[in-house]
């Protein structure tokens, strides 16, 4: 009988556990700030991105938050010819499938957020190079959700490939060892919103 009773009380708590995650679809976008890491006379290119994501509420201290966005990123380089300076917006633009850990101190409003991101190239506009077809990055930041499902956010996205596909660590031909790699960097601020679910 205690054995009955025993598994009985197990199956409870896991299906109230499980009756309180909560998925909500929701809505993504905002201001990128971006560079190009280890290149000389460059500056960062001011942007947007925008997507949608679905928040898994695990309870109200964990959630778990799969994302989708389209991301304009790059920089903005600055060339010498004919005896003046001049500067050219770089594009890298990707789709973005990614999914960030939420957690939210004191089950309150105010969430540190991280999770790792695959970047998926749709399009750029360099001439004479061919940079890589996709990137891993890593993102971090902070946040705040209001009661309505409004949230307000700033993260950091830290790519870690090199954008034409070097590994940091072979020689030229003269024997130089190489170790600047160029990474996509982009500072996101930004607002979602999670739709309310039964």
């Amino acid at each position: 009988m205690r054995k009955f009773v025993l598994i009985a009380f197990v199956l409870l708590i896991g299906m109230q556990t499980e009756a309180q995650v909560k998925v909500s679809p929701g809505l993504r976008g905002g201001l990128n700030v971006s560079t190009l890491t280890n290149i000389d006379d460059n500056s960062s290119k001011t942007d947007f991105y925008v997507g949608g994501l679905v928040n898994i509420k695990f309870n109200k201290f964990f959630s778990v938050q799969p994302e989708i966005n389209y991301s304009r990123q790059g920089d903005e380089g600055r060339y010498f010819e004919n005896g003046r300076y001049y500067s050219e917006k770089y594009e890298l633009n990707y789709i973005t499938l990614g999914a960030v850990a939420k957690f939210n101190f004191g089950g309150g409003g105010f969430h540190l957020l991280a999770g790792p991101s695959l970047d998926l190239k749709v399009s750029d506009n360099y001439v004479n190079t061919n940079p890589e077809d996709f990137d891993l990055s890593f993102v971090g930041g902070v946040g705040y959700t209001l009661p309505n499902g409004l949230t307000f956010e700033a993260r950091l996205k830290q790519g870690l490939i090199d954008i034409y596909g070097y590994n940091g660590y072979d020689y030229d031909n003269n024997g130089y060892y190489y170790n600047d790699v160029i990474l996509n960097q982009v500072f996101q601020i930004g607002i979602s919103y999670t739709f309310k679910t039964k």
